[in-house]
């Protein structure tokens, strides 16, 4: 009885003492600029968004000056600078969009890996870095620098934040924040947390692909008809006249409005052929 008592003051003490080093909180990560998700949805991952948006402007003073030293009009210099200096940001939507469809379907195919060996009996990390070497072709880099990450920090909580910064994906963020809160609380779950979203990501996936092979003609047509006046304009500003009309108070009225209007019908025909796409909630 003795024993005991002692033992339960023991603990007692030993806890009273613990609770004077209260256990570390995770701090909360500065979320990334938007720019930075779509640079790395592009595959970007190690380009800034300051370094992005000064390839945009010097690509936009360039093409304004070059313009301007053939034409002298300064209003036809001024619109295609513009249009060449926001290049960059749809070619790099463009490319994000169609990467996330190539994961999207990849997914699938690493979580039913990644489920393997969890059953195989591997550890969370092991079952991570398999993925380096076994998973789909397109998602090892990723998985790779992960392996790299571990193996220098050794921090588990650590390697996947970064994970999660290299994918910028919400399928991943779902996936890295499934087997963080695993491997923090336990449970045996994971393996139907794992089938669940499989069998999700395969529904998700079969849906966009019919809605996507029925909208694709909106898109390229949205883009016919804003790129088809620019050409006509750019044809017609190596002409002197042309040149001149244009370079006046009416004439800049014409671009701009001309301009806005083709603004405003791009992004109506975008709103209208755009799928929803899932948002980042798990960052």
């Amino acid at each position: 009885m003795g024993v005991v008592v002692g033992l339960v003051l023991g603990g007692g003490l030993v806890l009273v003492w613990l609770s004077f080093f209260p256990a570390g909180v995770r701090t909360p990560r500065e979320r990334p600029h938007p720019l930075q998700d779509l640079l790395t949805q592009a595959g970007w991952y190690g380009v800034s968004p300051r370094s992005f948006v000064t390839l945009g402007i010097v690509l936009a003073f360039l093409v304004a000056a070059t313009v301007w030293l053939f034409t002298t009009a300064v209003t036809i210099a001024l619109a295609f600078g513009l249009i060449v200096g926001s290049l960059p940001l749809v070619v790099v939507s463009v490319r994000a969009e169609k990467r996330r469809t190539e994961l999207r379907a990849l997914w699938p195919d690493a979580v039913d890996d990644l489920l393997s060996s969890v059953r195989a009996g591997m550890s969370l990390p092991e079952a991570l870095m398999s993925l380096a070497e076994r998973g789909p072709e397109e998602l090892r880099a990723p998985f790779a620098e992960f392996v790299r990450d571990y193996q220098v920090t050794a921090r588990f909580d650590t390697s996947l934040d970064l994970l999660k910064d290299r994918f910028a994906d919400p399928v991943a963020d779902r996936l890295v924040e499934a087997l963080r809160l695993t491997r923090d609380v336990g449970g045996t779950d994971l393996g139907k947390t794992l089938r669940a979203l499989a069998t999700m990501l395969r529904e998700d996936q079969r849906t966009r692909g019919e809605l996507q092979a029925r909208q694709t003609w909106t898109v390229n047509s949205a883009r016919l008809a804003v790129a088809a006046p620019w050409i006509v304009l750019a044809m017609l500003s190596f002409r002197t006249e042309s040149a001149v009309a244009f370079n006046s108070a009416a004439g800049g009225l014409v671009i701009l409005t001309g301009a806005a209007a083709c603004g405003f019908a791009y992004w109506v025909m975008l709103r209208i052929g755009k799928l929803p796409e899932e948002r980042r909630v798990f960052r």
